[in-house]
């Protein structure tokens, strides 16, 4: 989304106030905002009404801010005369609150010394009635060095947004002790170098939409084209349409940072980076019609329906809702869409293979069969208004399937691609049954009471054992935390940073109850080779979007190291990051942990070993490995937020010397090598800083000769 800032407003308000001078040395957290706005501190905000006195709700004390943004691009702006140095203060936070709606779309953003806005953000959103703390580091928005003058909360969803609450900001006092804190005793680590437990896919390091030259760097293994917008995309005009996402619009490739790739380019540059590509396969049955050059067709336009909630202020376009957000009904699809079938799609995969080959011979090896169906009627409701059925999501998957496999026999397949944790086990239909449809799901029930996953899978291997074709290769599903303040965010406070590291543990482990609404444990992976291995052996595990959140932070990165080791650990066979974060980003050197640690492509092993942590919450630990020298490789992330000391116990281990390689809080911009450990038989105690994820290779010259014939497993 294009970055829009009222620089005229700004540099008119360059004159109300004096130059900045230099703060004193602090003594504690600088108080911004607590009932009121500190003295010092003005009110720079535009196209924005606050009231600094309002008092409900209330974080601590007896007001809260209240800010309501009435224009697109809209600014809170709190801005001081008072210049304070990074080498003081090294954090801004605050309390937010999203008040009845929630969902607010905001970037954080400092201003400098020079009074200018540093175009470095880190996005915010809102959660409805509750208070969320934000914790970000000057370094993170772009400020290392110098000083900070000013906070801004800009609105990034283009339109008004309702109200929100503000608490509690601070600018955070710089630790300058220099007194390192001394190391704790951490949980066993304990590794069986002997035993092969599975082949780690490569396929599990993937990412959605991956940048080219960060793609290239790491080796990346896997980029999906996936998302609403590859729903309704038209390869013959190259023209998406971005549903909810963004007004339901028709847009052209090309024209502006909101577009999808032209699939043909985005298959292209991941050929010549060595990348597999994984192409979404629209099964909606509608894709837009036309490419236009001076307007923009859209489901909802202003013409049309004049009377909505929110506008596109370019094209016209609205959201498709009554100022009271009800969604506006009978629209004509044919607005934006052209009515297609399954033949649109065999044509589509023939062209793809007649541009690239077969999956055979080089060619797309993933056809994703569309994205969150069960979605549709929300997300694409301009076009599919009515909850999608059990019988219909069978329907379209084996027509389409069909069609795939008819263009390219030897493509895998992705389905049914469900957004989440509701829609495994019910249909939208059930959803929009009643307010309480799990109690009476009328579609469920309807199909034996089966789950729909269950179901879904039972139906498919009936369909091979019956026509002797197998039309579903991957059980592919998407999960995002449903904590507060996790997936999608921002790092946030402490206790939110270590709720996104223990909720990690919704992907593998039974004894964790998922702290969300689900309330129950979720055990993600180990669910999915049940569901297979009871309904449709041989099918293999994706999950193709996910987020932990943070990735601008090193919480983030640790997260993001955990879950990739998670998905090694747990066999699942191939897995894409959505919303990637910057190449320079902490998140980024997750993967470079296990795809690139020295710089020179060295990677984490590929043959997964039997490797366990006594405490999971402080140290999660992973061991591989590699098949091409036999290398021992081990990664351990420290989540406890202290320095741990462990012993790490080898079971089967000769004995070897480990090269270490790092990336920790102390040093965001780079993994560092550090010295050699010697590591004798049987194991050894290493200490791990805190907020760190550590790699261990050690070579291959301790493989015991009966570990050899496990390699070939």
């Amino acid at each position: 989304m294009k970055k829009r800032i009222a620089w005229l407003t700004i540099a008119l308000a360059l004159f109300l106030i004096p130059l900045f001078s230099l703060a004193a040395q602090p003594t504690a957290n600088l108080i911004i905002y607590d009932d009121d706005l500190t003295s010092g501190w003005q009110n720079w905000s535009w196209n924005t009404a606050v009231t600094f006195n309002n008092s409900t709700p209330v974080h601590t004390g007896s007001d809260a801010m209240s800010v309501t943004h009435t224009a697109a691009w809209a600014g809170l702006a709190l801005q001081s005369s008072t210049g304070y140095s990074t080498a003081d203060y090294d954090a801004v936070s605050f309390w937010i609150h999203g008040g009845t709606s929630g969902g607010h779309q905001l970037n954080l953003m400092l201003r400098d010394g020079s009074l200018a806005i540093i175009e470095d953000p880190v996005p915010v959103t809102t959660t409805a009635n509750s208070w969320t703390q934000v914790e970000v580091a000057l370094s993170d928005l772009g400020l290392s060095s110098g000083t900070v003058t000013g906070i801004v909360l800009q609105e990034t969803s283009g339109s008004a947004q309702s109200v929100y609450y503000l608490d509690d900001v601070q600018l955070v006092e710089a630790d300058g002790s220099g007194t390192p804190e001394p190391p704790g005793t951490g949980p066993t680590l304990t590794i069986d170098t002997t035993t092969v437990a599975h082949p780690i896919s490569p396929d599990i390091y993937g990412i959605n939409f991956a940048d080219n030259t960060f793609a290239n760097e790491i080796g990346l293994p896997v980029n999906r084209w996936g998302g609403n917008a590859t729903t309704r995309y038209n390869w013959k005009i190259d023209v998406s349409n971005r549903a909810s996402d963004w007004f339901f619009m028709n847009v052209p490739d090309g024209d502006d940072d909101l577009s999808v790739t032209g699939l043909d380019e985005f298959v292209l540059a991941n050929n010549n980076s060595g990348t597999r590509s994984i192409v979404t396969m629209p099964m909606i049955g509608w894709t837009p019609k036309r490419r236009l050059t001076n307007a923009r067709d859209c489901g909802f336009p202003q013409s049309v329906y004049p009377n909505q909630q929110a506008f596109d202020g370019n094209w016209e376009c609205g959201n498709g809702r009554l100022p009271n957000g009800t969604p506006i009904a009978g629209n004509d699809p044919t607005l934006t869409s052209t009515a297609i079938d399954e033949s649109w799609v065999n044509e589509w995969v023939t062209h793809l293979v007649g541009e690239f080959g077969t999956a055979a011979t080089g060619g797309i090896p993933y056809y994703a069969l569309d994205n969150e169906p069960m979605l549709w009627d929300s997300t694409h409701r301009d076009v599919y208004p009515d909850p999608l059925t059990y019988d219909e999501l069978l329907a379209r998957t084996i027509a389409y399937a069909e069609a795939i496999k008819q263009a390219d026999p030897s493509a895998s397949t992705l389905g049914p691609v469900l957004w989440g944790w509701t829609a495994y086990f019910y249909s939208a239909a059930d959803v929009a049954s009643s307010d309480t449809f799990w109690l009476n799901p009328p579609d469920r029930l309807a199909h034996g009471n089966m789950p729909l996953v269950e179901w879904y899978l039972q139906q498919l291997a009936a369909y091979e054992q019956t026509n002797g074709t197998r039309l579903l290769d991957y059980l592919d599903l998407h999960f995002y935390p449903q904590q507060n303040g996790v997936a999608l965010s921002s790092a946030g406070g402490d206790a939110t940073q270590a709720l996104r590291l223990r909720s990690t543990r919704a992907l593998w482990d039974p004894t964790y109850v998922d702290e969300s609404w689900i309330g129950e444990p979720v055990e993600l992976i180990p669910r999915m080779h049940d569901w297979v291995d009871t309904y449709y052996p041989g099918t293999k595990i994706a999950i193709t979007e996910y987020n932990w959140g943070g990735l601008e932070h090193i919480n983030g990165a640790l997260a993001q190291a955990d879950v990739l080791g998670i998905f090694g650990q747990q066999q699942v066979d191939l897995a894409t990051l959505w919303a990637p974060p910057a190449n320079t980003a902490p998140g980024a050197f997750a993967f470079r942990m296990y795809l690139n640690y020295d710089g020179s492509g060295a990677a984490f092993g590929n043959l997964s070993l039997p490797a366990s942590s006594s405490n999971v919450d402080q140290l999660s630990v992973f061991a591989a490995r590699r098949s091409s020298d036999l290398a021992l490789t081990i990664m351990v992330v420290n989540k406890s937020g202290g320095p741990l000391t462990s012993s790490i116990v080898l079971n089967g281990f000769t004995g070897g010397t480990a090269e270490v390689y790092r990336y920790a809080s102390s040093n965001l911009s780079q993994i560092t090598q550090q010295p050699n450990v010697v590591v004798p038989a049987g194991g050894f105690s290493a200490t791990f800083p805190a907020n760190s994820i550590t790699l261990f290779e050690v070579a291959s010259g301790d493989v015991l000769q009966s570990f050899l014939p496990l390699v070939n497993r």
